[in-house]
């Protein structure tokens, strides 16, 4: 069972709390989701304000102790505080700790601030919300912001940008931790993407396209479910009856990326599901997943996961895989983490 700290104090911002109970918090063990041990913590138990004029107080009996035995500590926006405040000596050293002892770290919109605050984030490359991104560098020159990203991953510590792209930080923590079924599953349930790449634009850059009749939904839909055959941007374009030129952009209008990546990232969750349930070899697996070769599956998995598909394996398989043989080959379950 996984330990998961969600820091707020007064001024919470209402949507990356939700968003920190929803995805860790929300009971999902019927249909398979690993039971998280989840608790909002606050440096002094007690009352806290809500953002956004709610006026509605909320009791927040746990203290920061169980932040220090936590697998992953979330650190919330607390309105403005979070840009102008200071960082409780309190929270600095949990984050400090955490780090220390590797575990996970999420900063959520200007959550970075308080991150920053402590210390942690010295030479980090992280995201925030855009409006915040160039405050953020001007305050702490030793960080290294990435003004356009939805999410960033570096070292022990993913930070998100502003609102929405709070769900996809937690589910990319989630993959990482408990797989991309469990991950899957949850973004089922929420109703959104199970994967939006982090270094996706967190805003569309000019005039936001006429809504029209035809979309490319059609087709994405069809490229799911032949992920495993070759695609290129003529053919894709053919099937769509659209010029390349004009395929191109639409696709990148309507999913934020090129066809290219958003190919390589469906691929590489398809590896992952039949990573984690099937017992396939990995050119097998490299074919279904639609990448034809293991040493392109391992070029893009690693690059995106950071992990070897094997290493991979060893952590969330369900099954024994098939060694170059054909024959089982034993392979290390993942275990739950102690509570």
């Amino acid at each position: 069972m996984l330990k998961i700290a969600c820091i707020v104090d007064d001024d919470v911002s209402v949507f990356e709390l939700a968003v920190a109970a929803e995805v860790f918090g929300t009971d999902r063990s019927d249909r398979g989701v690993p039971r998280n041990d989840f608790r909002v913590v606050t440096p002094t138990p007690g009352p806290i304000r809500l953002a956004g004029g709610l006026s509605l107080p909320v009791m927040v009996g746990e203290g920061l102790d169980f932040a220090d035995e936590a697998d992953v500590v979330i650190v919330t926006p607390y309105d403005e505080c979070s840009i102008h405040g200071e960082c409780s000596l309190s929270v600095a050293r949990v984050l400090q700790r955490a780090v220390a002892r590797g575990a996970r770290v999420l900063t959520m919109c200007t959550g970075a601030f308080i991150a920053a605050r402590s210390g942690v984030l010295e030479g980090r490359r992280v995201a925030t919300h855009w409006r915040h991104a160039d405050q953020l560098a001007a305050q702490f020159p030793e960080l290294v912001v990435e003004r356009d990203a939805l999410w960033v991953d570096d070292g022990p510590i993913t930070s998100s940008a502003g609102t929405a792209a709070a769900i996809d930080a937690s589910l990319h923590i989630v993959r990482e931790l408990q797989g991309a079924q469990v991950a899957g599953i949850i973004a089922r349930s929420m109703v959104v993407p199970p994967l939006r790449d982090g270094g996706q634009s967190q805003f569309a850059v000019g005039p936001v396209a006429e809504q029209r009749a035809e979309t490319l939904a059609p087709l994405i839909d069809w490229m799911v479910e032949h992920i495993d055959e070759d695609h290129s941007v003529a053919s894709l374009a053919r099937r769509a009856r659209l010029s390349e030129r004009t395929f191109a952009r639409r696709f990148r209008e309507e999913l934020g990326t090129t066809p290219a990546a958003w190919l390589a990232s469906q691929r590489v969750q398809r590896a992952q599901q039949l990573l984690e349930a099937t017992d396939l070899g990995l050119d097998a697996v490299a074919q279904q997943a639609g990448f034809g070769t293991a040493a392109l599956l391992r070029h893009h998995f690693t690059r995106q996961l950071g992990v070897a598909p094997s290493a991979y394996r060893r952590r969330f398989a369900c099954v024994e895989p098939e060694d170059a043989a054909g024959s089982a080959a034993p392979v290390a379950m993942a275990q739950p983490a102690e509570g």
